[in-house]
This record gives structure tokens, sequence and C-alpha cells, in this order.
């Protein structure tokens, strides 16, 4: 039997499919007078949900990215390189097809404005996309289909700025909105059109957004307890999952994301670390994230984001390096 979808503006989204199966795509018009004869049938397989990361810190700011079949656990592989070596603690976000990477520092006090991006599905360089307002870096983002949204964190200090961009096209970033209040550390994660913000910087403060419009931050809760040198964040359509990983805790938390409330205790990171700038990527089902610092360079960790329980080893990163940034193809604000 057929599957299909129906809308009235491209892009169309065909759920219901099977990865690595070759369907025939066809489309037609539908008016008042009827229907138009389909066009010619596309052959296509849907893409397995690929996680790539990117930038980083081992011994000195990384460009390296490198990617993950998120389906599979194991090692990642060689993806390319950004296109500058400003790579330490980058945002990431993504499209379907499309991973966007903005902002980073060297290590010290110079922060990059620039975004750039990569076809998630191939490998090779990143790309210049354009600029954000100011360099930054110790940011987050997270998308829908058609738009990412950039959490700046940190520009020489704190900030509350939010800028937005089109992934499909390239150019500068436009303001948004703010946080209520300047941090850096944070993270975030989206259904299709809502965005969920941790703030981060030693605060339990949890905001949200619309996705398709422009403005400020609204309350939805608290985390359980603060969270500081570091979060991750995935999601499916509907939960969102905090990798928070502080100083002093290893902790792994949840929301709904349709609603507002207080986030909700998932299970543990299982592996301790003193230190964590965690970067992380996500299929509809499983969340795989970056952990640690100097004591567990490089070690990625997975959860079933439908349930709950303490996360497990995947792989390891090509590097070994913290504070990457992280997207894929297959996220929650892109069911």
């Amino acid at each position: 039997s057929g599957v299909g979808t129906s809308g009235t503006s491209s892009p169309l989204t065909i759920t219901g499919l099977t990865t690595g199966t070759s369907y025939n795509v066809s489309v037609w018009a539908i008016n008042a007078y009827g229907y138009s004869a389909p066009s010619d049938a596309v052959s296509a397989s849907p893409a397995a949900a690929r996680g790539v990361f990117a930038g980083g810190y081992a011994s000195g700011p990384s460009n390296v990215m490198d990617y993950i079949q998120i389906a599979t656990d194991g090692n990642a592989t060689d993806f390319g390189d950004l296109t500058h070596s400003y790579g330490f603690f980058p945002a990431g976000t993504s499209s379907s097809t499309r991973g966007i990477f903005s902002g980073g520092k060297d290590g010290g006090a110079t922060y990059s404005n620039v975004i750039q991006y990569i076809t998630i599905a191939t490998t090779g360089n990143a790309t210049d996309f354009g600029d954000l307002s100011s360099g930054s870096a110790q940011g987050h983002a997270h998308a829908s289909t058609t738009r990412g949204v950039i959490t700046l964190g940190n520009t020489g200090s704190s900030v509350n700025t939010i800028e937005y961009i089109t992934t499909a096209s390239t150019g500068n970033a436009t303001d948004f909105g703010n946080l209520s209040a300047a941090k850096d550390y944070g993270a975030s994660c989206a259904s299709p059109t809502r965005g969920v913000i941790v703030l981060g910087e030693a605060t339990n403060t949890i905001e949200y957004i619309t996705i398709a419009s422009t403005g400020n931050t609204t309350d939805f809760g608290d985390l359980t307890q603060n969270t500081d040198n570091g979060a991750g964040g995935v999601s499916s359509e509907t939960r969102g999952v905090f990798f928070l990983n502080p100083d002093t805790s290893t902790q792994i938390q949840y929301v709904t994301i349709a609603s507002t409330g207080n986030a909700t205790n998932f299970g543990d990171i299982s592996i301790a670390s003193a230190s964590g700038m965690t970067g992380a990527v996500s299929s509809s089902t499983k969340g795989v994230s970056q952990v640690g610092a100097s004591d567990a360079n490089g070690v990625l960790e997975k959860i079933t984001i439908a349930s709950a329980g303490d996360s497990a080893d995947f792989g390891d990163l090509s590097v070994a390096r913290y504070g990457v940034g992280g997207c894929s193809n297959d996220h929650g604000g892109l069911q």
C-alpha cells in the first residue's frame, strides 16, 4: 500500500517510511476544477539518522567534524573540517538536510561570529553561511524544518541575545528576542513549533519560544537542580531531555515540550565527570551526547528518549575533545 501527504506549499514531509527502503514519489495539484496529471515518479530512499559533532577543545581549539549513525552504536567517523579553528563551544542546529554551526572561540578571549553549514548526508568541509551579530561561544541552538534559532551565550561576557536564520538559505542572523537573563552554558531542544531553553550558568530556569515567531522567552518551569558548566539537549516531537552534567552531578532530566512545568528526573549519566560542556544529537527516538571534560574526553553516551533510565556507552569521538557542537537530520523539531 502507498503512503503520502498533502499541503499547500513546499516542503512536504511524508511520514511512516522505512529507512533504506526505496519509494517512488509523484506529486499532483488539486484545485476547484479537479486533479492535475501526476508528475513523473522519482525514486528515493529515506536516509538514516546521522549526527555530526563539530569543533571542541583538545590541547587547543579544534576544527574537526565527525559523524555517527545514531541508530548504531560505535565510534565516530571523520566528516571534514570547519572553516576555521575557532571551534571551541560552537552552537549546532539543523534541518533534515543541512547542518549549521555558529560561533566558537580560540580557547582564550577571541570569539567568532562565523556561521557555517554542511550537507549532513555527505562528508566534506564546511562552507560559509553568514555571520552572527557578534562573536560568541558557549551558546546553543535548535530548529524547526525551516528556521534555526541561536542563543549566543557569551560574547566576552554572558548575554541574553537570541537570533535566527532560515536554514535553507545563506545570510546573516536576524534578531529574535531575548532570554530573561544573560546566561551561557545552557541547552535547548525543540518540537516542530516550540523551542525549550535551559538558561545555564548556575540556574535551574527553563524558558520557551514559538519558533515561527519572534519575541522574548516565556517561563516554562524549573529543573530540579541548577546546571553549571554545560548541558546538552535532545528531543522527540513531544519530549525534551537535558543532559545537565554540572560539576556536582550527572543528572538527566526531561520535560513535555507542549506543556509547561518543572522537569522530571530521567536518570543519570553513567560516568562521573568533573566538568562537562556537552554537545548532543538525536533522532526522533534516541539521543546521543558527548559528556565530560578532561577526565572523559570524547565519550558519547546514549538514551532512549521515550523511556527513562541511566545513559549507556555509545562509543567515542574520532578525536578526543570536549566543548563540541552537535546537529542531526532527524531531531524533534523536524517531525
